[in-house]
């Protein structure tokens, strides 16, 4: 990462926070990123909010962890407090401080999980006081009454380029670029899961009928996947395709990458939410994803890029022509994907929503 000033530790006083957004994950997830981005905005509306946890920056509110014992008064102004989970492992907690340890707590959960929930997981949410699903996709999985609020996207960071051909100068990339060059970008972890394979199929299949663009993968390659990374290298070399279709690896800052691509690809097998493709089309960008996470929450084919079917390589070619064959036109749909963020998918429409949650079970106390 880029070296630069420390921020300091923003403790907060327990007596001053009617919200507690925990966040049990070392890692850098996407849950993980949500709430970076989502409790500054609840904040800025009036949210009294704090996080608690590792993994997260030093500017965000947070209680420390020796602090949750004052969990037991009540904040100041009397009422409940709401612990705000996104994981089994912050639910479980949630549930020993008000059940077992009678602190004044209602609990609130956010599921973006697209599959059946085992047993356990049905039983921690059964016992949540509000449930909030990220999508249509997550939804359909909940066996509770539940509000759908699906993620938001800082429009005031993730932004278009002022001047495209200048954001690809100011990337990194490898090998002769010209201002006729176009970039085909898919970021995220490379791995099966991600369907990065797909993607590569893809390229492999387009890029010859298109000389002017050629394609980016940015992500971590972790040591269990260094095998199928590998096998992608060799198949991109045994297209001779190894100058067009580059492999990154981890990169220190995504946001210029998003600015100099002219296409978003979002391969997914699998998913949660998927926050990627709203981050590119935040910056003007249009996305072709499957169906995967809330991608069809988010695609209007023909107006802001394309959807196709999940694992399937062929959909996913035919997906990606056609908004190649729009040519100039592709701007069009550029503009589509900004419009749609920034009415639909501004981290304040979930922030002002999430607060609202909140509010209907404070006004109860």
């Amino acid at each position: 990462m880029p070296s630069g000033p420390r921020m300091a530790a923003c403790f907060i006083d327990p007596g001053e926070i009617d919200v507690i957004a925990p966040n049990f994950k070392r890692r850098l997830s996407g849950v993980t990123s949500t709430i970076i981005q989502l409790v500054p905005a609840q904040a800025r509306l009036g949210a009294r909010i704090a996080v608690v946890g590792p993994g997260l920056p030093a500017g965000l509110p947070r209680l420390r962890l020796r602090d949750l014992w004052r969990l037991w008064q009540r904040p100041r102004g009397g009422g409940v407090r709401i612990w705000h989970a996104r994981r089994n492992t912050e639910m479980l907690p949630g549930v020993i401080m008000r059940d077992l340890l009678r602190m004044p707590l209602k609990l609130v959960f956010t599921s973006a999980a697209q599959r059946h929930h085992k047993g356990f997981t049905r039983f921690l949410i059964g016992r949540m006081d509000r449930v909030i699903a990220t999508g249509s996709g997550s939804a359909r999985y909940l066996k509770v009454p539940h509000t759908v609020i699906m993620h938001g996207i800082d429009t005031a960071k993730f932004r278009p380029a002022a001047d495209k051909p200048a954001a690809r100068r100011a990337v990194d990339l490898p090998g002769a670029v010209s201002d006729r060059t176009r970039l085909i970008g898919c970021f995220g972890r490379v791995r099966h899961q991600k369907g990065t394979d797909l993607f590569v199929e893809a390229m492999i299949a387009l890029l010859p009928a298109h000389p002017d663009w050629m394609a980016v993968i940015a992500g971590r390659v972790t040591s269990e996947h260094a095998g199928f990374a590998a096998g992608l290298r060799e198949k991109i070399a045994g297209a001779g395709l190894g100058d067009r279709i580059v492999l990154l690896g981890e990169v220190p800052d995504i946001l210029p990458w998003y600015r100099a691509i002219d296409l978003y690809v979002a391969p997914s097998r699998n998913e949660g939410f998927g926050l990627t493709p709203l981050e590119a089309m935040a910056c003007g960008v249009p996305a072709v994803a499957t169906t995967a996470g809330a991608y069809a929450d988010m695609i209007v084919p023909g107006v802001n890029g394309e959807i196709c079917a999940t694992d399937d390589g062929a959909g996913l070619t035919a997906a990606i022509a056609r908004v190649l064959e729009r040519g100039q036109a592709i701007a069009e749909l550029g503009a589509g994907a900004l419009e749609t963020v920034r009415s639909r998918f501004a981290i304040e429409v979930e922030a002002e929503a999430v607060n609202a949650v909140y509010a209907g079970l404070l006004r109860q106390h």
